[in-house]
């Protein structure tokens, strides 16, 4: 196990406020123990130990990425309240938590509306477990590239101006042991779509993650996603162990091999179709599409009563 300890000298109180608020925002678990607050992050253990003015902290977590990743958040978090914490070690000069560079191999179409972009990684194998998504991290194509690294305070900083890197969120189409590929929407005045056209064989990229959640829980798990949600209800309906059913308002030139899977159903409104299911005791929604549809799911879902933690309405794009 992997563990940092630092300190926070003043405003304990006000550091622990902010975490807690995070944690009820975040839906992380809280326990009070003789040890102190613990809490649990997505891949770590944060135990907070109030000692007078001051909050002892610790992170203890399976492997550095983790770790670094921990600290970076929790430092961000109380940075935007003015409160500094001292560490007893920061990682300084590393590259960002689970930041690997990688080079374009090929670029192609897996469909009418999508780019296939294939990178060569050499540890692409971590990225086949653990979440579904990463971040694609892309530098102007006419400069040397420079990647975030782990600032003196333990927080990532970030290369900004004209070396600002462009960062979206994709999702694993496929992997090998040294690539990995993703389907991106083919939309105008996207500078992803922009960037891979342009972009030869060879040229570096950042690939950032895994992250996003991993394949819900539930059975049966429901989907609900527009086009851009295409890549990520094909990796779940590929991964998941239980009943999956799919809901999506896509072309049928986009769904592809889709049309033939009869877990797949074609739809005009996806709040229409949401509210003609029911997930049952055991089952799980997952809902990804624009920011007014994500929007409307949660609060339909609320509505008829589904706990938090059993349905999942994420904005794709606004």
């Amino acid at each position: 196990m992997h563990r940092t300890r630092g300190r926070v000298a003043e405003r304990a109180g006000d550091a622990m406020a902010a975490l807690r608020a995070c944690a009820s925002e975040w839906n992380l678990a809280v326990s009070e123990t003789a040890e102190g607050v613990i809490m649990d992050l997505p891949g770590a253990r944060l135990v907070l130990q109030p000692t007078g003015t001051g909050l002892g902290i610790e992170i203890a977590a399976p492997d550095d990425v983790h770790l670094r990743a921990a600290q970076d958040n929790l430092t961000e978090v109380l940075a935007g309240g003015g409160i500094e914490i001292g560490w007893d070690d920061v990682a300084a000069g590393a590259l960002a938590p689970g930041l690997s560079i990688g080079e374009v191999i090929s670029c192609g179409q897996s469909a009418p509306g999508f780019l296939r972009l294939r990178v060569g990684l050499a540890d692409a194998g971590r990225f086949a477990s653990a979440g579904l998504h990463f971040r694609l991290l892309l530098p102007p194509l006419d400069r040397d590239p420079i990647w975030p690294q782990i600032g003196k305070t333990a927080r990532v900083d970030w290369p900004d101006g004209a070396d600002a890197l462009h960062r979206a969120v994709y999702t694993v189409a496929d992997l090998g042991t040294d690539w990995i590929d993703m389907d991106i929407f083919d939309h105008p005045d996207s500078p992803t779509c922009t960037w891979v056209r342009d972009a030869a064989p060879g040229a570096p990229v950042g690939i950032m993650g895994p992250g996003g959640g991993w394949v819900p829980e539930g059975d049966p798990v429901l989907l609900f996603g527009d086009e851009t949600a295409l890549p990520a209800i094909l990796r779940i309906l590929r991964l998941s162990e239980n009943e999956v059913r799919a809901w999506v308002t896509a072309s049928p030139e986009d769904l592809s091999a889709l049309n033939a899977d009869p877990r797949v159903k074609r739809v005009d409104d996806l709040l229409a179709a949401l509210a003609g299911t029911d997930p049952g005791e055991a089952g799980f929604v997952w809902v990804a599409a624009g920011e007014r549809i994500a929007r409307e799911a949660r609060r339909h879902l609320t509505e008829r009563g589904l706990p938090r933690d059993r349905f999942s309405a994420v904005a794709y794009w606004r």
